[in-house]
């Protein structure tokens, strides 16, 4: 991991930002990206939104990119440039909770907070057979006070990092080393033969289907492209002129334009998972002499050698990639 034993709370700070919802093999060229463009706060503070949004395409949670980049331009107000050395006041930056919190308290300053993340919690509830749900309120306060409890106030971020290490390496999700951990002894799960039965299981997320079908209109150097504004999904993301439908039904006839099936042709299809929905999107590869002026004014138009310059969700840059446009 590229920040493991850094001290600059802005680099601990932006690798936690990115780890809150990204793996560490995806996010470590992001990281690096992001540092590369944005060595400071300050840099990062007089960014402009869409430059962002152009390096964080591909991982997905856009808020946390917003949220950064409303923290980065706190921090140059609020705080001169100098990243807040106190938990309380980096607990109350924006898109900072407990976990990214105690991470830049304790990594960044040695401050005796628990940092508890899955690997951390797996440990736990194996060690002492923890039937509480961290996925609850109740059961994040838990570990969190129990993981206090434990925590080396004397060295923090050693322990921290050793605790974190030790989930990942030996206390692993399947298939544990339980024969080369120190903790043998001591553990309830190992004990009585109920490694997989710990952590208790997050219960299974219900994802809404939705259908979204996208207008690929273009003619031999530009493509047509609108920003999504609307308090939804790839807020303030390009896409392209789409339709929502509930199926994969749709109809051509709308009064803007009428197309006839026939011109439209079969779609590509793309899926994208989020956290509770499931997207697919049905892409439809038009000219734009099929539309009426008055529509396409609606739309922006770009040169085909600029699409890198944009922000799209990770479904549309599916599109780009297996059709060459990137």
């Amino acid at each position: 991991m590229p920040w493991k034993g850094i001290k600059d709370p802005y680099k601990i700070w932006i690798s936690e930002i990115i780890l809150q919802q990204t793996r560490v093999q995806q996010g470590a060229n992001y990281y690096h990206k992001l540092i590369e463009k944005y060595p400071t706060v300050f840099d990062l503070a007089n960014a402009t939104e869409q430059a962002l949004f152009s390096i964080w395409q591909g991982l997905g949670y856009y808020s946390r990119c917003r949220n950064m980049h409303a923290t980065a331009k706190s921090i140059v107000a609020n705080y001169n440039g100098i990243f807040p050395n106190k938990h309380e006041a980096i607990l109350s930056l924006k898109g900072v909770g407990d976990y990214t919190a105690a991470a830049i308290a304790s990594f960044a300053y040695n401050l005796p907070f628990a940092v508890v993340d899955g690997n951390v919690v797996r440990v736990l509830s194996r060690i002492f057979m923890i039937t509480e749900n961290y996925h609850t309120a109740k059961g994040k306060k838990y570990f969190l006070e129990l993981s206090n409890q434990l925590l080396d106030k004397e060295q923090p971020a050693t322990y921290n990092q050793a605790i974190m290490d030790f989930g990942a390496t030996i206390c692993k999700p399947q298939n544990p080393l339980c024969n080369d951990c120190p903790f043998i002894d001591i553990c309830k799960a190992f004990e009585f033969n109920k490694i997989n039965d710990f952590p208790i299981k997050k219960e299974k997320i219900i994802h809404k289907k939705r259908h979204f079908h996208f207008f690929v209109i273009e003619d031999k150097h530009h493509i047509f492209i609108t920003l999504r504004t609307e308090k939804d999904i790839w807020q303030k993301l390009h896409t392209f002129y789409s339709i929502e439908t509930d199926t994969e039904v749709i109809s051509f006839k709308q009064k803007e334009y009428n197309l006839n099936p026939s011109v439209v042709g079969a779609p590509q299809i793309f899926n994208q998972t989020l956290t509770h929905q499931k997207i697919t999107g049905y892409f439809y590869l038009l000219s734009s002499d099929l539309f009426p002026s008055t529509f396409l004014k609606k739309l922006q138009k770009i040169n085909k050698n600029r699409i890198s310059e944009y922000a799209f969700p990770r479904i549309i840059i599916s599109f780009f990639e297996k059709n060459n446009y990137l």
